[in-house]
């Protein structure tokens, strides 16, 4: 991993407008975070939260509603300075793996052409010969046989679906990958090969990830950071083993208790820390801290105003008034 930002988010905001009303859905509300060249970032949260919003606003797969976004020193959105490049060159360089392996494969298409679709798009092969090898060198790399190019689909596992996913992702000879849960839909033996495979391409490709998923346990796995989202904020980032060792913010800590644990003995014997209520709209937001009114620590400061992002470590940052009498 290189000491260098590939790609910097700065107070990131989505809103969705309802119809035929003037309040909108705050998806994604002032999010900030780096990833340096060469590294993965998890990011990690209840459904609903904002994760797969933000991953689609960096690759502006959705126009944010503002916020800045900077990739290898480029500006490629900034709503105060109303810049917005286009996006086509930078597609080749930013790519997405998508959650369903289902629903992201056209049915109609042979794997050789999803596959071959970017390459066709950028123009990266001169003759048809060299197009083919490309593509049956990727069916390769992610585990498949050449025979399989000419199938469609539906002739594929979930597993084997997600590997044309990635392959496709791949095929534009991509620096970051955004992995919006790549492993969600698979069966657990299917994930841990897929994991595998992911840590194996950015050794191999040098390649940079967004990794998001719901599962702590596998992101802990593959992450040299994360960020843990509540209701469209921020609330937690810190080196993975900070992370889940160390965690600051009561939300963060029930979700690491979540984790399943093999020992029967052991998980008796866990504290497992349930929160109460649900998770309220992102339509109408709590005011001041959105985690108040399931946090059993909640005072009247965290009601009348927002809990200030601060490192309370080297690189460990939250939002939380009361991390001090927490921890």
């Amino acid at each position: 991993m290189e000491d260098k930002d590939l790609l910097v988010i700065e107070h990131l905001k989505q809103y969705f407008p309802v119809a035929g009303s003037k309040k909108v859905v705050k998806a994604v509300d002032d999010v900030s975070f780096t990833i340096k060249k060469g590294e993965t970032l998890g990011l990690v949260g209840e459904s609903g939260c904002g994760k797969t919003t933000t991953g689609r606003s960096i690759l502006r797969l959705t126009e944010p509603t503002s916020g800045k976004i900077i990739y290898d020193g480029e500006v490629l959105f900034d709503s105060e300075n109303k810049i917005k490049k286009n996006m086509v060159p930078y597609r080749q360089k930013m790519q997405i793996v998508f959650q369903d392996p289902y629903a992201s494969l056209d049915p109609r298409m042979t794997v050789g052409d999803i596959i071959g679709e970017g390459i066709d798009i950028h123009k990266l092969c001169k003759t048809s010969e060299e197009r083919r090898e490309r593509i049956l060198g990727l069916l390769k790399l992610v585990g498949l046989n050449s025979e399989q190019a000419n199938r469609y689909p539906h002739e594929f596992s979930g597993g084997q679906r997600q590997r044309v996913g990635i392959a496709r992702a791949l095929a534009v000879n991509p620096e970051f990958i955004v992995c919006d849960e790549p492993v969600s839909a698979l069966d657990v033996s299917i994930q841990a090969q897929v994991v595998n495979m992911f840590e194996d391409l950015q050794k191999e490709l040098g390649l940079t990830y967004l990794f998001i998923a719901h599962d702590l346990s596998v992101v802990n796995h593959i992450s040299s950071r994360i960020g843990v989202m509540y209701l469209g904020n921020l609330v937690e980032l810190a080196p993975a083993d900070e992370l889940i060792f160390h965690s600051v913010h009561p939300y963060t800590k029930s979700l690491i208790s979540a984790i399943p644990i093999a020992d029967p003995k052991t998980a008796r014997n866990s504290n497992r820390i349930v929160l109460s209520g649900e998770v309220p709209s992102p339509l109408n937001p709590p005011s001041g801290c959105r985690f108040r009114t399931r946090c059993p620590y909640a005072t009247e400061q965290c009601a009348e105003c927002q809990p200030e992002w601060r490192e309370v470590s080297k690189g460990h940052f939250a939002a939380c008034h009361n991390i001090e009498k927490i921890n």
